[in-house]
């Protein structure tokens, strides 16, 4: 049976056959909606359901509280229409459409940054232009692993002159070994932008940015971008590593704290290999210690899922409100709920 989805307050509209999402209904459509993961970790398409009957898939807490819950918001990419459905837009919420490409794009250089962490930057070489906003990520296919998509945030700003990413490698799957696998010259398939821990400038307030592992290529690109555009509100950049060896871009972190009142770049290792001077332990457990509210800050978080959900709970506990963190899901639907 055929549904109808409305968007209060717009003259969008999208159909839908029984089972199908929202989200899914409304990109169909091309109607423009926020979403990111697709698959319930992420919040980015959280929406308020005003009328409509809708069974809710599994999702994560992190994405959807059980108070968010009650006030009648649901997640578009994981709510199934069942019936006319009417949906309205958290008002509150800034939101960025840009238009999604596919992009070839050759290897200009692939550097170690870390012993396993590698700094891919690309030129395109068809597809373009690419727009994005800093901190978003686009979907990346290698010339050795066709047909196998992997995220990767963009770590480079929108006007440098190619795209940049952060590659981890790891034990197995399509970055194992990326340095011996790919070669200047190389085509990579990009598409994108996709990701809603965007960079907002509206205001100029309180900014704490918490990274762990690659985490730092979004937050190398919302950093910059803020230094330049001549923020001066407090910064406070939280970096976690296992170890010093993996550790990397400290210098250029810290020259985006010029000019930001109160600033300071903070790093911890969580596993250090021989004495130091620098803070160890959890990087969450450094933001616990060192703040007693977070209150008017906004968030930027990038890391580890493990590591985002950790500091997603502390920040929202240390008064940050859930629509000032800004994260990325990369994962699959784990922890879940089952929905009522």
């Amino acid at each position: 049976m055929s549904h109808t989805i409305r968007i209060d307050g717009s003259l969008d509209q999208a159909s839908a056959e029984d089972g199908d999402t929202i989200l899914d209904a409304l990109l169909m459509a091309g109607v423009g909606f926020g979403y990111s993961c697709q698959a319930g970790n992420c919040g980015s398409c959280k929406c308020e359901l005003l009328s409509g009957d809708v069974t809710e898939l599994e999702y994560s807490e992190h994405a959807l509280a059980p108070s968010e819950r009650a006030r009648g918001l649901v997640l578009a990419c994981r709510s199934q229409v069942w019936s006319d459905v009417a949906v309205r837009k958290l008002p509150e919420e800034e939101f960025l459409v840009h238009p999604s490409r596919i992009l070839s794009c050759g290897v200009e250089s692939l550097d170690r940054l870390t012993p396993d962490t590698w700094r891919l930057r690309l030129g395109i070489v068809a597809g373009g232009p690419f727009d994005f906003s800093p901190g978003q990520y686009a979907v990346l296919e290698f010339p050795f692993a066709p047909g196998r998509e992997r995220h990767y945030s963009i770590a480079s700003r929108p006007e440098e002159p190619w795209l940049e990413f952060h590659v981890r490698e790891s034990a197995s799957g399509v970055s194992a070994s990326i340095g011996e696998r790919l070669a200047p010259g190389d085509v990579v398939r990009v598409r994108g932008p996709h990701g809603h821990a965007y960079l907002r400038c509206a205001q100029d307030v309180p900014v704490i940015t918490i990274a762990g592992g690659s985490g730092i290529a979004p937050l190398r690109a919302i950093l910059s971008a803020r230094h330049r555009s001549g923020a001066r509100a407090p910064l406070h950049v939280y970096v976690g590593a296992r170890a010093e060896h993996d550790l990397y871009a400290e210098a250029e972190l810290r020259g985006f704290l010029d000019g930001c009142a109160e600033s300071r770049l903070h790093v911890v290792l969580s596993e250090p290999e021989s004495a130091t001077e620098r803070r160890t332990g959890m990087v969450t457990d450094a933001v616990a210690a060192d703040f007693a509210s977070l209150s008017g800050f906004v968030a930027y978080v990038a890391g580890p899922a493990a590591m985002v959900e950790a500091a997603v709970a502390l920040l929202r506990l240390k008064g940050v409100s859930p629509r000032h963190i800004h994260c990325d899901a990369f994962t699959g639907p784990a922890p879940v709920r089952q929905a009522a």
